[in-house]
Protein backbone atom coordinates (compact mmCIF):
# COMPACT_ATOMS: atom_id res chain seq x y z
CA UNK A 1 0.00 0.00 0.00
CA UNK A 2 2.83 2.40 0.81
CA UNK A 3 4.31 1.70 -2.62
CA UNK A 4 1.10 2.86 -4.32
CA UNK A 5 0.90 5.96 -2.12
CA UNK A 6 4.46 6.87 -3.08
CA UNK A 7 3.51 6.71 -6.77
CA UNK A 8 1.03 9.51 -6.02
CA UNK A 9 2.90 11.45 -3.32
CA UNK A 10 6.36 11.75 -4.90
CA UNK A 11 5.08 13.36 -8.13
CA UNK A 12 2.88 15.66 -6.03
CA UNK A 13 5.82 16.84 -3.91
CA UNK A 14 8.00 17.43 -6.98
CA UNK A 15 5.15 19.25 -8.74
CA UNK A 16 4.60 21.59 -5.81
CA UNK A 17 8.32 22.30 -5.41
CA UNK A 18 9.49 22.59 -9.03
CA UNK A 19 6.36 23.48 -11.01
CA UNK A 20 4.63 25.91 -8.62
CA UNK A 21 2.68 27.89 -11.20
CA UNK A 22 1.31 24.79 -12.92
CA UNK A 23 1.67 22.20 -10.18
CA UNK A 24 -1.76 20.62 -10.77
CA UNK A 25 -1.10 20.14 -14.48
CA UNK A 26 2.40 18.80 -13.77
CA UNK A 27 1.09 16.41 -11.12
CA UNK A 28 -1.71 15.10 -13.35
CA UNK A 29 0.67 14.49 -16.26
CA UNK A 30 3.03 12.59 -13.99
CA UNK A 31 0.09 10.61 -12.59
CA UNK A 32 -0.90 9.65 -16.13
CA UNK A 33 2.46 7.91 -16.47
CA UNK A 34 1.04 5.30 -14.09
CA UNK A 35 -0.55 3.94 -17.25
CA UNK A 36 2.82 2.28 -17.85
CA UNK A 37 1.50 -0.34 -15.44
CA UNK A 38 -0.97 -1.52 -18.07
CA UNK A 39 1.77 -3.95 -19.09
CA UNK A 40 0.96 -5.83 -15.88
CA UNK A 41 -2.18 -7.04 -17.66
CA UNK A 42 0.05 -9.22 -19.83
CA UNK A 43 1.31 -11.21 -16.84
CA UNK A 44 -0.15 -14.24 -15.13
CA UNK A 45 -1.09 -13.59 -12.41
CA UNK A 46 -1.71 -9.92 -13.17
CA UNK A 47 -0.52 -8.91 -9.69
CA UNK A 48 2.07 -10.67 -7.59
CA UNK A 49 3.27 -8.76 -4.53
CA UNK A 50 6.59 -10.62 -4.53
CA UNK A 51 7.37 -10.13 -8.22
CA UNK A 52 9.89 -7.52 -9.32
CA UNK A 53 8.30 -5.63 -12.19
CA UNK A 54 11.65 -4.28 -13.40
CA UNK A 55 12.81 -6.59 -16.15
CA UNK A 56 9.62 -8.66 -16.02
CA UNK A 57 7.02 -6.42 -17.63
CA UNK A 58 7.73 -5.07 -21.16
CA UNK A 59 7.44 -1.35 -20.33
CA UNK A 60 9.55 -1.88 -17.20
CA UNK A 61 12.54 -3.16 -19.18
CA UNK A 62 15.84 -1.60 -18.03
CA UNK A 63 16.71 -0.76 -21.64
CA UNK A 64 13.73 1.59 -21.78
CA UNK A 65 15.02 3.56 -18.80
CA UNK A 66 17.39 5.39 -21.15
CA UNK A 67 14.43 6.42 -23.31
CA UNK A 68 12.55 7.61 -20.24
CA UNK A 69 15.57 9.66 -19.13
CA UNK A 70 15.95 11.23 -22.57
CA UNK A 71 12.28 12.28 -22.43
CA UNK A 72 13.13 14.39 -19.36
CA UNK A 73 15.47 16.56 -21.43
CA UNK A 74 12.95 17.35 -24.18
CA UNK A 75 10.83 20.29 -22.98
CA UNK A 76 7.55 18.98 -24.43
CA UNK A 77 7.99 15.53 -22.85
CA UNK A 78 9.81 16.56 -19.66
CA UNK A 79 6.94 15.74 -17.29
CA UNK A 80 6.23 12.41 -18.98
CA UNK A 81 9.89 11.44 -18.70
CA UNK A 82 10.05 12.61 -15.11
CA UNK A 83 6.92 10.65 -14.21
CA UNK A 84 8.27 7.50 -15.86
CA UNK A 85 11.66 7.84 -14.18
CA UNK A 86 10.03 8.34 -10.78
CA UNK A 87 7.88 5.28 -11.43
CA UNK A 88 10.85 3.10 -12.38
CA UNK A 89 12.88 4.35 -9.42
CA UNK A 90 10.06 3.52 -7.00
CA UNK A 91 9.58 0.10 -8.59
CA UNK A 92 13.33 -0.52 -8.33
CA UNK A 93 13.24 0.36 -4.64
CA UNK A 94 10.30 -2.01 -4.24
CA UNK A 95 12.35 -4.80 -5.88
CA UNK A 96 15.20 -4.09 -3.48
CA UNK A 97 12.96 -4.19 -0.45
CA UNK A 98 11.02 -7.32 -1.48
CA UNK A 99 13.72 -9.41 -3.14
CA UNK A 100 17.04 -7.81 -2.28
CA UNK A 101 17.79 -6.95 -5.92
CA UNK A 102 17.46 -3.67 -7.81
CA UNK A 103 16.09 -5.43 -10.88
CA UNK A 104 16.03 -8.94 -12.30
Amino acid sequence: MIHVLLHVAVPWVLSVIFFRRKWIKAWLIMLLTLLVDLDHLLATPIYDANRCSIGFHPLHHPGLFVVYMVLMFVPKTRLIGLGLCIHMALDSIDCQMNQGVWFV
